[in-house]
Order: C-alpha cells, then structure tokens, then sequence
C-alpha cells in the first residue's frame, strides 16, 4: 500500500519578492564607497517618481555599543525625528521582517558586498578582483556589467560562471552615469505591475431588498456590465461571489472569484483577489455605482500612481477616499493584511491612512450609490435626463 504524501500547509501563491522587495539589485563588486556614490544618484534621480530604498552594512568598527534605550535593555527604540522617523531593533531582522518593511518599495539597492539580492549588478574593477572572485556563487542572476576606469574586459572566472555573459548590458561606471540611471528607470517600467479588474458583487443587499447586481441599467445585469467596461482596460476581470454557491450564478462566459477570505465584505473580497493573483494590481468597483462609466474609469487609469499603494477617487463622505472604485496596487496586500491582524477590515480605513493617490471626480454624481429604493429612484431620474441630454446633442 502506496500512502499518499502529506502535505502540512495549505499551497498558496506567494508574491515574486526577494530578499527585500520585489524589485531589488545588489550592486557588489567595487569599493564600498563607489557602491554608495552610484547609489545616491540613482535613488536621487528617481525618488521624484519611485520610492526608493538602500540596503547596506554598518562599516564603523567603532560603533560596537548599542545606540539609545537597546543598551539600557529595551529590544526596540522609536525615535520620531524632526524630518524623519527612526527604528532601531536588537535582534537581527528575520528575511519575513525584512519583506514587511520594505514592501513598499519600488526600488531597493543593495550593497551587495555585504547583503545579497535576487538580480545584481557588477562592477568590474581590477582592484577588487579577488573579492569579486570569492562572491561569483552570488551572481545568480546578473543584469548589467559597469566598468570602472582600470577594467576593459570581463574577468575569465564571471565568464566560466556565466555561460550568458555576452548577452549582458556593458556600461562604463564613470563616464555612463545617465545610461545607468535610464537602465533602472526602464527595468521599473517594465515592472508595473498588470491591472486585473474585479467587480464586487458579493453583498446581500439587505437594505435594497434583492441582488443590486442583478439590477438591469444598460441592458444586461449591473455585474455584467461592470465587467464589460473593465474588460477594455484589464488584463483579465473576474466578478467577485460570496462562495461558491452564488459562483454558480455567475455567467459561464464571466470569470468568477468566490472569497476566501469569508464574513469580511468588500474587504475579504479584495484581500481573495491578492490571494489568488498577489503581482498583479486590481481595479476595484462596487456593482452599486451605475453612473460610472468608460471615462471615470479612463480618468482613473490615466492618473494611476504605482508609487503608492492605491489611486482612488475622493468621495462625497467627508472627502474621503471612495475605495470601492479604487486601484489597488500589490504593494497594497500586506497593508491590508496587517490593518486585518489590528482588528480593522474597512478599506477606506486603510486608503485614509496610507500613501495613495486621491483623485478628484470630473463628473457630478459619477460615485453616486444604490443601496436602499430611494437612492434607486433617484438614480433612475439621473440616468433619464442624461440619456435624454445625450440623444438631444
């Protein structure tokens, strides 16, 4: 008798991150203080756009004693400084803290002569020849080559290691600075994250009384009609169900997400979505605002800010962000996550304190929702003297 394999977690996606987020180059090879330098101009020409972060190791011999309150015994200090905030921890940070911390970021430099990263970049000095020699088992994978002033070949021992040597970008470390600074701005655009779209029809519509997803506003159901608009801008769009009991409501010819994340509303249906897809960004839109249409969402898309973790529209609410028509960037997954872990399962709790891209709505009651009869018949009135407006012009 064969006994099956056991199996004691539960398989689930795992976002693309490395040793500290998902895009991140170690930069090892040359003189410690050349790595910082280069690192101070990439991070300064493109802070304006990205968030960038430095990885590094102290090299002060001198400071062996702890700093502040960890010498007194305390495992961690908080220091709120006059233009920037300060932690300092005792223990080593595990690879999982170092993910949480870091998972905001959209560029992270490593020096890689002292911390390792999942892409690098090498700098070929004859100077540093041996120690690059003893870290070849790190060029895992090597995206650029920079030579410095006294190099003008790539070393025999890199090209035994990497069988695609040639096929690597070569830079002068000096004289190309710009052209560095182009190669990281490119390989970022090339990593924005691809919009998938979900539309949240998973409520019971209690107060309206019957499915507002059902409700028929432009000739099919609002779900559908949803998703149809999406499908223009999204790579793939999936209709959001409570289980899978409601999924099989859903129209065959749709894609369906039924929450995995149960009894948290809206929240545990975005949260199933990162679950199933955590690289991709997702375009977030209730099935209750039948006034939004191909331009609010083209405004949206086209004032996207993948820097921060959503772009939405600011609301009628208290100028709240409306997170119900919202984009939400994966970056925005462990936020969620750790508001969930506090006790929190509001979204719009999570958007009014974080880093987003609030937006302002170019046309009147374009956020407005249906969730009770009246706010149906007001809507109704609406939609009645706009498409009478428009087969007047």
């Amino acid at each position: 008798m064969t006994l099956k394999e056991h199996k004691k977690h539960t398989a689930i996606i795992r976002p693309a991150m490395g040793n500290f987020g998902r895009n991140e180059w170690a930069m090892l090879g040359g003189p410690c203080t050349v790595i910082k330098f280069l690192a101070d101009q990439i991070i300064t020409a493109l802070s304006p756009r990205y968030q960038c972060a430095y990885a590094d190791t102290s090299h002060n011999d001198d400071m062996m004693g702890l700093p502040g309150k960890l010498a007194s015994g305390a495992a961690l200090e908080y220091t709120d400084q006059i233009n920037h905030t300060q932690l300092n921890y005792k223990a080593p940070l595990t690879p999982f803290t170092q993910r949480e911390l870091f998972s905001a970021m959209d560029l992270v430099l490593v020096n890689g002569n002292h911390q390792q990263a999942k892409a690098q970049v090498v700098i070929i000095d004859i100077n540093k020849r041996g120690s690059l020699q003893k870290r070849v088992a790190q060029l895992t994978n090597v995206e650029l080559f920079l030579m410095a002033d006294n190099a003008n070949e790539i070393p025999d021992f890199i090209q035994e290691a990497l069988p695609n040597w040639q096929e690597i970008p070569v830079l002068k470390l000096n004289d190309d600075t710009l052209a560095i600074i182009e190669f990281f701005k490119t390989k970022l655009q090339q990593a924005k994250p691809i919009l998938n779209g979900l539309v949240l029809a998973g409520g019971k519509s209690a107060r309206m009384g019957y499915d507002k997803g059902a409700v028929n506003w432009y000739g099919k159901e609002q779900r559908y009609h949803m998703a149809d608009l999406l499908k223009k801008h999204c790579v793939e769009v999936y209709i959001s169900c409570r289980d899978t009991e409601q999924q099989k409501e859903i129209n065959a010819e749709y894609l369906s997400l039924p929450d995995t994340f149960t009894g948290l509303g809206p929240y545990g249906a975005i949260l199933s979505a990162f679950r199933e897809q955590p690289d991709r960004a997702w375009l977030v839109i209730a099935c209750d605002l039948p006034l939004v249409d191909a331009n609010v969402l083209q405004h949206l898309i086209d004032n996207r800010n993948t820097a921060t973790i959503a772009t939405a529209y600011q609301s009628d609410y208290k100028d709240f962000p409306e997170p119900l028509i919202t984009i939400y960037e994966p970056k925005s997954y462990p936020t969620l996550l750790q508001y969930l872990a506090q006790g929190y399962s509001c979204p719009r709790k999570v958007l009014i304190n974080s880093d987003i891209t609030l937006l302002q709505s170019s046309e009147p009651d374009a956020l407005a929702n249906v969730n009770t009869p009246e706010e149906l018949d007001r809507i109704k009135r609406i939609l009645h003297h706009k498409i009478a407006a428009t087969n007047a012009s």
